[in-house]
């Protein structure tokens, strides 16, 4: 027997074995993400490129949970973990049957490029929707737990294969990504754009990390030595594999200018450690070797790791020995995964305001309830981008009408175009506001639905719309939504603003006006469900902002301006619209006798925080318990969270919940990017929401602070 069919043998011995039976022409092919057949060896085709930020996307059914931004909105890691799971349950069940039918084609493989962990730094960048927020140690603690459950925990296989991407520095601007460059000091390189990187490789052991497609500090990231070489594979002990993005490697010559030629650009990326590309521009390491630009034994050294990766997913042993070749078709998007599924979606959604408790509707009390809006009716707006295809969509105007049934009248009217000015090619500019207006004028309440979509906000080339790049000019909502929100205020009716969004919008009027605000970003294909049912108080809203939403762009550095001053709730100066951390409840949920072990910093010993919370409202509810740090020192982040926990409670119960904060949760990293543990004063604060004056004054809830310091000499961590 072949020693790479050997299952006693180690995966890498394996791997070595297969790789070293290759011509050099084989070796170069399976570096494209595209990788054929050798049949010789019994290898089958396989194609790597595989999206599943949400559910497994672009490969017909599937789960379609909420985008990833509403996933974090849930400030629930233990959840995460459990969608992720079902994530790569239907992963397995649908390459199981492609296997079965020979389809080897894209999107139908096992390595799934996701999580994304970049740092949604600027409200602006149109693909921050896929992230898990502004914070690092919230994005962190997000990506382990969805690595945990897209890879599983089987001693010897992998379920399927999580990607950290997009590594590093990378947040926008979309039009310029394939020649920009990101400027970073190492005081913010450290502090904010690499820790969710680092716990992904360290703590969750991640498979694969995908490099992006702009440079830093003048090196192109997937070619960069500082990222690949020093940091990743050498500092972090990185033992996976690394992708680029795609076709990212041709901007080597075409956008950076970093060298002249594609020949020089693989040489570049393969020696640098991309062992990956998804493109095909790696068929040119054929020539890059015969120049001399590369040898062979780094070609082979990617190659082996490509093929450890795939012997870890099981791909060259005997069916009835992977655990999961057994997962049938038929759990796809079953029942169980629906009901998961309308879970998320009422973990995800944010209540931003609800003037003198409006919220929850009486079903009752109402004869007639207005829905308007362009997302109202929209699937588009339920799912995000890289998404599934779901087999049931419910939007928000469908939810409304299951639920209230034949007991009140829904009436519905567009309102107006998301961000045309007329719906109609044919008709004057507005030409919706008359049909919304006798909408509202016949309501007893008007539900209007407005926001975005992934045809306005996404990635460069995904999206169809005169903003072309995928970015946001602004905050505002777009075209003729805050007219019309503004002509149906003067109607005198009650108005409950529902945001499909996957971003920060600036709705400082509806904060003003409106009697109800819900953040509901993309809710996942049965979304709409989920909202009617917190609309009329089936359930308590539970999510919280992992984004802080500014009043205006004027507030906000240049979009270009990789520097952390100024920016989220971290850095900024001026008072948010609403912060990061913050979310209403229909019940009162109260953190008391906030405790620590000790106010004293001690090296090698971690302080224990304990709380009681406890509902002290009417309705079963959930509460994510935030511990945030804070240095009192000069050029300090005003406050880093560092520690969650989510916790639910029945009406009048109480639980003591303990969470840890370890001596390297009082660091700072200072302008060389060490980590240094500071002689000084700390505070400590634990509570549900931020303690500053904005959260504070919307919630009624003060965190309680908790003064401790360090005594000791400053010292690296």
């Amino acid at each position: 027997m072949e020693k790479y069919l050997d299952e006693s043998l180690s995966f890498e011995e394996r791997a070595k074995d297969l790789v070293s039976r290759m011509t050099l022409e084989e070796k170069v092919y399976q570096t494209l993400h595209k990788a054929p057949a050798i049949e010789r060896l019994g290898v089958k085709a396989y194609n790597y490129w595989n999206e599943a930020l949400h559910g497994v996307a672009r490969a017909g059914t599937a789960t379609v949970f909420p985008q990833a931004i509403g996933l974090a909105a849930m400030f629930d890691e233990d959840f995460i973990e459990t969608i992720a799971e079902m994530i790569s349950e239907e992963g397995r069940a649908k390459f199981n049957a492609q296997q079965k039918y020979e389809d080897f084609d894209i999107y139908k493989g096992l390595t799934f490029w996701s999580p994304n962990v970049n740092i949604f730094r600027d409200p602006r960048w149109g693909r921050g929707h896929e992230t898990f927020g502004e914070d690092p140690y919230l994005t962190s603690r997000l990506g382990i737990r969805f690595i945990n459950g897209l890879q599983g925990h089987d001693d010897k296989y992998m379920k399927a294969s999580a990607c950290a991407k997009h590594f590093a520095v990378h947040s926008g601007p979309e039009a310029v990504r394939h020649s920009f460059n990101a400027e970073c000091n190492e005081q913010d390189l450290r502090e904010t754009y690499l820790p969710a990187f680092e716990a992904c490789v360290k703590e969750a052991d991640v498979e694969v990390v995908m490099g992006a497609y702009n440079s830093t500090n003048g090196e192109p990231c997937c070619g960069s030595k500082r990222l690949l070489v020093d940091i990743l594979r050498e500092e972090w002990g990185f033992q996976g594999h690394v992708v680029s993005d795609c076709w990212a490697i041709k901007d080597f010559h075409e956008g950076h200018l970093t060298t002249s030629t594609a020949v020089e650009s693989v040489a570049l990326a393969m020696n640098m450690g991309c062992d990956l590309n998804c493109g095909n521009l790696y068929g040119n390491l054929l020539k890059a070797a015969e120049q001399g630009l590369v040898t062979e034994e780094t070609i082979e050294r990617a190659v082996v790791r490509l093929f450890i990766t795939r012997m870890k997913l099981g791909l060259f042993d005997a069916k009835n020995k992977v655990p999961f070749n057994s997962i049938d078709y038929s759990i796809v998007d079953s029942k169980k995964h629906q009901e998961l599924n309308e879970e998320a979606a009422r973990k995800c959604v944010v209540l931003l305001k609800n003037k003198d408790h409006f919220l929850p509707l009486d079903k009752s009390a109402v004869k007639t309830i207005g829905v308007i809006g362009p997302n109202a009716n929209s699937r588009k707006a339920l799912v995000g981008n890289y998404e599934g295809t779901a087999s049931e969509y419910i939007t928000v105007l469908e939810g409304i009408q299951r639920y209230v049934g034949d007991d009140v009248r829904v009436m519905y009217s567009e309102g107006c175009h998301m961000y045309k000015d007329k719906t109609s090619v044919l008709a004057v500019n507005n030409d919706r506001i008359s049909e919304a207006l006798a909408v509202a004028d016949a309501s007893d309440v008007i539900v209007a639905v407005m926001g975005l979509d992934a045809d306005l906000e996404g990635e460069e080339g995904d999206t169809g719309n005169e903003y072309g790049s995928g970015d946001k000019p602004t905050l505002d909502l777009p075209g003729l939504q805050q007219d019309t929100l503004e002509a149906l205020k003067k109607t005198g009716k009650p108005i409950i603003l529902v945001v499909l969004s996957g971003s920060a919008l600036s709705f400082t009027w509806a904060d003003e006006h409106a009697e109800a605000i819900l953040q509901g970003w993309y809710p996942g294909a049965r979304g709409g469900k989920a909202i009617a049912e917190i609309l009329f108080g089936e359930v308590s809203p539970e999510g919280k902002l992992p984004v802080t939403f500014y009043r205006s762009t004027e507030e906000l550095p240049e979009f270009t301006d990789y520097s952390m001053k100024g920016r989220t709730y971290r850095y900024m100066e001026s008072e948010p619209l609403y912060s990061f951390g913050y979310g209403l409840s229909y019940t009162d949920i109260n953190c008391r006798n906030a405790k620590v072990s000790s106010a004293e910093i001690t090296p090698g010993t971690d302080i224990i925080c304990t709380v009681d919370v406890t509902n002290d409202g009417k309705m079963k509810g959930a509460e994510a318990v935030q511990v945030y740090v804070k240095a009192n020192r000069d050029n300090a982040p005003k406050l880093q969270l560092k520690a969650l926990k989510k916790v639910t409670l029945d009406p009048g119960e109480s639980k003591t919940v303990t969470l840890t904060l370890k001596p390297e949760d009082f660091g700072l990293f200072n302008e060389d990017g060490i980590k240094i543990l500071n002689q000084g004063e700390y505070e400590i604060f634990i509570g549900s929401n931020l303690p500053d004056t904005r959260s504070i004054a919307l919630t009624g809830k003060t965190p309680a602070v908790i003064q401790c310091s360090y005594p000791g000499e400053s010292m690296e961590l």
